[in-house]
């Protein structure tokens, strides 16, 4: 048994494919699947069913992937050992984070860590929580940037920042006139809403503890994008509410109609998240600090005790 070969099985059920298993650990897929193969026969079992599409794993497989993973972990550790004995910082560190933050933080982030650490390759997906989660438990992504909590056992969560949502309002809005809002004052049928499965959309129904009605409108427009919902606003049509980085590059007029509300401040925490067996602990405590950086301090120095829990 080698590593090499607990490489390749980890490959397959990741990505539930040899054919593609072999192109992610760049080899041919015969050389990948007779390493495979050779673990097989020396440990007396079937590690997949190959007769399945896609390729699952049997149910010994399944026992002897976890700890696959689990000595593949310890073996890294070596390196980053190493690597931290010597003082460098390099490498190369995966990263998820939720569409809702990503375009209002990773550009201001990675521009400072690239120009403090151009070893370092930092490589950054855009996924819904959902698939952070996986991609972590997979080996995939070396961290997660999302909003918690998630309750989830596997998974470390450290808090960074609090970020407060704002309410964002079309001029010919009732709530324009007023200088602070309660959540109770949000009509949802003028309320613009993500998607069903983004957690900012059921954070912001829990911050008007109400569910929507199913009723039929005439209009709806289904969007991923936060951008999107600026723009309907724009166009003097209802009200969306927004988390507060997302405001960095608005205009004098726009800010005209932003509205926080009262006491406590419905807010959503962020944290980076890891497998509890995580690596790359230097690069991740470092990639916390620019993020720290990055952010404006009144969200630095806003603590859960002084907002609205909306989970």
């Amino acid at each position: 048994m080698t590593l090499v070969q607990l490489e390749y099985i980890v490959a397959v059920d990741t990505y539930r494919s040899f054919g593609a298993a072999a192109e992610k650990c760049f080899v041919t897929q015969p050389t990948l699947s007779m390493q495979v193969q050779k673990l097989e026969e020396a440990l007396g079992v079937i590690l997949f069913d190959r007769s399945k599409q896609p390729v699952m794993p049997t149910e010994i497989g399944i026992e002897i992937l976890e700890q696959a993973r689990i000595v593949l972990k310890e073996s890294y550790k070596v390196k980053e050992l190493i690597n931290n004995r010597k003082g460098g910082v390099e490498g190369e560190l995966k990263i998820g984070i939720i569409p809702t933050m990503a375009p209002y933080l990773m550009p201001k982030v990675i521009s400072a860590f690239m120009d403090k650490y151009p070893m370092v390759q930092l490589i950054v997906w855009e996924y819904t929580t959902e698939q952070i989660i996986h991609e972590l438990k997979n080996g995939l992504l070396d961290c997660g940037i999302l909003s918690t909590p998630i309750k989830d056992k596997s998974i470390n969560e450290n808090p960074l920042f609090y970020e407060s949502f704002v309410a964002y309002i079309s001029k010919s809005s009732p709530l324009i006139s007023k200088k602070n809002l309660d959540p109770k004052d949000i009509d949802l049928d003028d309320l613009w809403l993500l998607n069903e499965g983004h957690c900012m959309r059921s954070q912001i129904l829990n911050i008007c503890n109400r569910e929507r009605s199913d009723e039929a409108k005439p209009f709806e427009y289904n969007t991923d994008s936060i951008e999107t919902l600026k723009r309907m606003v724009d166009m003097d049509k209802g009200i969306t509410l927004l988390p507060e980085l997302s405001m960095s590059d608005f205009s004098v007029k726009q800010l005209d109609r932003v509205r926080y509300f009262k006491s406590p401040e419905p807010t959503r925490e962020i944290s980076i998240v890891t497998h509890r067996n995580f690596l790359k602990k230097k690069l991740i405590s470092i990639l916390e600090q620019e993020i720290l950086h990055a952010i404006p301090k009144r969200m630095q120095s806003k603590k859960k005790k002084e907002i609205l829990d909306i989970f």
